[in-house]
């Protein structure tokens, strides 16, 4: 699952109030592909090239048909030898979530002798208690959804009879997804000749590190480069308590142990959205409570807005807006509802159980930072745009770097494997840094939302600042055939834009399949192509591409021809 990624225009980000955590992504990159994972066009192979003028690649001189499985033998065998740089190991990342799993992966391609730290189990949250078995769950409620909609089953001459669901079989099927994910994890690090190392991982003092139980056992290591990749937790805001029983985080309702009658989810971004797409899909009633003045802050107000109407207001939800939730003793669950402005108590709720899905923390507790002079900001450790870890001093602390949700810059699981990569590229002689707005994200509800970029509001203030014209396009689901096919024309796109030189300044879409949609939009900003030259991209007919073709298509760009596009700031 995914975070809260509405980016600020400065750096770090806040903690997000609502959404789901993440350390990676269960895909790792290729070589081929960096060029689609927000990295700046220096992070291009120089044996290929892109005219962004004419949409054409220039042809590869490909090597002959063995050499990759040549390149990937040399290396293995590198990774067992000793470190040519006098070190025990050229890198070693603290924590096997996807984001370090993607580090660890691409590290060794480029011949680094490489170890990854692990306390717990492979894959992080993500796997195991985050993105993936979420997906699970997800797949389960949109079945579910759709058989239960006679309305919609009668539309295509379908008779179903009622439809169930095992509970045991539904949590299962979310158990064995993470089960298969993190033996895959394991398994690719292995076969690459990564070096497992069980334990807290603690830094000593420049390129100098121990792991293990925390006791006289604990065995000492060296590494050029240090990457932390320690993740999150679970945010629980002050006056709850979590039992794990009737009050829990995600952690918990992933296990799907019991499905309450009522349940209240407070917070009302990505985790809780997705939440209530399940628990109503299952029987449930759903309240929100969001401590500010309206539901799914963090979304582009107007896709919010239509989103609300089809994922709220038709199912069996009701809300508290402007509100703190502090839990009181009893059974059923006793919520006391406290006003976010004045601090007196409003009103109390009696439930089956709450979900506290308020965000994500960054988990970097007991790594050692003190010994560097590092001191955290909100629990985030402070890093520059190449994710190299700054002192209190405001000095970079050599061969230090940290990724992922630990740093706060954007707590999204491919994000953490992006910058992963990008930090490696730096090891390796290669100077990188990642252009974070153009990492999509989504929210896989039933339909789905996703985004990429800026939202309308922080365009509007970035051109106010800059001085810039914004202008906006949206097109339809209701006018595709791909989507009236299916019978789900509800939905729509949104693309913001600079009328002067076509750059697009964000993307976001609600309706059937957009976590899918939304890459094309993604990877046009970080290779910084422009409407003008994508309008002329040819889609297949009939298919939901077709959306983002039309929207390309009606944005009104003031010249025809490319012209030069500012570099992408990193934020």
């Amino acid at each position: 699952m995914q975070s809260a990624i509405s980016l600020s225009l400065s750096s770090p980000s806040p903690i997000a109030r609502s959404g789901v955590a993440n350390t990676g992504n269960a895909c790792w990159p290729m070589p081929r592909s960096l060029r689609f994972c927000g990295l700046r066009r220096e992070a291009f192979d120089s044996a290929a090239s892109f005219d962004a003028a004419s949409l054409r690649f220039v042809r590869l001189n490909l090597q002959p048909k063995h050499s990759s499985l040549s390149k990937v033998s040399a290396v293995l065998k590198g990774n067992g030898a000793p470190s040519s740089s006098g070190f025990d190991y050229d890198l070693v990342i603290i924590g096997a979530g996807v984001g370090g799993h993607g580090a660890a992966l691409h590290a060794v391609e480029q011949g680094l002798k490489t170890a990854i730290i692990e306390g717990d189990v492979v894959g992080g949250t993500c796997v195991n208690r985050g993105c993936v078995p979420s997906k699970a769950l997800l797949a389960v409620s949109g079945r579910m959804r759709e058989l239960q909609n006679e309305h919609h089953m009668k539309s295509f001459g379908l008779q179903v009879a009622a439809a169930g669901y095992d509970r045991q079989g539904v949590a299962d099927h979310a158990n064995n997804l993470a089960s298969k994910i993190r033996s895959n994890l394991t398994n690719s690090l292995k076969a690459l000749g990564v070096d497992i190392l069980t334990g807290v991982g603690t830094i000593l003092g420049p390129q100098k590190l121990k792991y293990g139980k925390g006791d006289s056992g604990d065995k000492i290591i060296t590494a050029k480069d240090i990457i932390i990749a320690t993740g999150s937790v679970p945010l629980v805001p002050k006056g709850i308590e979590v039992d794990g029983k009737t009050v829990i985080t995600s952690d918990h309702a992933l296990k799907l142990e019991f499905v309450p009658d009522w349940i209240a989810i407070v917070g009302s971004g990505y985790i809780g959205l997705e939440f209530s797409d399940v628990y109503t899909a299952l029987g449930c009633e759903v309240t929100f409570i969001e401590a500010l003045d309206q539901l799914m802050p963090g979304f582009d107000p107007e896709i919010g807005k239509l989103a609300q109407r089809v994922l709220i207001n038709p199912r069996k939800i009701d809300s508290y807006t402007g509100v703190f939730a502090s839990k009181q003793d009893g059974k059923p669950v006793q919520i006391e509802l406290i006003d976010a402005k004045t601090k007196e108590p409003k009103d109390t709720l009696e439930v089956d159980a709450a979900l506290i899905a308020t965000g994500r923390a960054p988990f970097t507790k007991g790594l050692g930072l003190e010994n560097i002079n590092v001191q955290t900001q909100r629990g985030f450790v402070p890093v520059d745009e190449r994710m190299r870890v700054i002192d209190a001093n405001g000095k970079l602390v050599p061969h230090l770097y940290c990724i992922g949700d630990a740093n706060g810059k954007m707590m999204l699981a491919h994000a953490a494997s992006a910058q992963g990569i990008s930090v490696v590229e730096q090891v390796t002689g290669k100077d990188h840094v990642l252009n974070h707005l153009s990492i999509p994200a989504a929210c896989f509800t039933h339909p789905e939302i996703s985004m990429v970029g800026l939202t309308e509001p922080q365009a509007r203030e970035k051109a106010q600042k800059e001085g810039f014209e914004v202008s906006v396009a949206k097109t339809s689901f209701k006018a595709n055939t791909k989507a009236l096919a299916e019978n789900e024309g509800e939905g729509m796109a949104k693309l913001i834009y600079r009328p002067d030189n076509g750059e697009i300044l964000g993307v976001h879409i609600f309706g059937l399949h957009a976590a899918d949609l939304i890459h094309e939009a993604s990877n046009a900003i970080a290779m910084g192509t422009r409407i003008q030259d994508i309008k002329f991209a040819v889609h297949a007919h009939p298919t939901l591409s077709e959306v983002l073709d039309e929207l390309f298509k009606s944005a009104k760009v003031k010249v025809s021809a490319s012209s030069a596009v500012a570099e992408p700031v990193p934020v």
